[in-house]
C-alpha cells in the first residue's frame, strides 16, 4: 500500500489487478480511514456494522444497496453513505467498480 501523500494512485491500474469479487483492496489510508477498490457481482450477505459508516462511491456500473426500510439504486459517479447500525445488503447484477472509504477498523462482513 502506497504512504498517505507520497505516491499518485491509479485508479483504473489498481482496479485491473484485483480478480475477485467481493474482496476489496485498500489503496490509501487517510488517517484513521482506509480507500478501498473492489469488484462487486452477485449479491453481498445483510450484515451491520455497529460503529462505522460505510461510504459506497461507484466508479463503473450500477449498485443496488437494500436495507431493510428502503432500496437505494447507485449509478456511476454518484456516492451513497450506510449510517452506522443499519442493516445492509449490496446487490450487484452485473460487475460493478466501487470505492469505499472506511474507519480502518471496519470489518467487511459488519459485526
Amino acid at each position: 500500500m502506497p504512504q498517505p501523500n507520497s505516491d499518485v494512485i491509479d485508479l483504473a491500474r489498481q482496479l485491473s489487478k484485483i480478480t475477485d469479487h467481493w474482496s476489496p483492496q485498500t489503496i490509501a489510508q487517510v488517517n484513521e480511514h482506509q480507500v478501498k477498490l473492489a469488484k462487486l457481482k452477485g449479491d453481498f450477505v445483510w450484515h451491520t456494522h455497529e460503529e462505522e459508516d460505510e461510504l459506497f462511491l461507484v466508479l463503473e456500473g450500477s449498485l443496488k444497496i437494500e436495507m431493510r426500510d428502503r432500496t437505494v439504486q447507485l449509478e456511476k459517479g454518484q456516492i451513497f453513505v450506510v449510517p452506522r447500525g443499519v442493516e445492509h445488503r449490496p446487490i450487484a447484477e452485473s460487475e460493478v467498480h466501487i470505492m469505499l472509504f472506511e474507519p480502518a477498523s471496519t470489518k467487511q462482513k459488519g459485526d
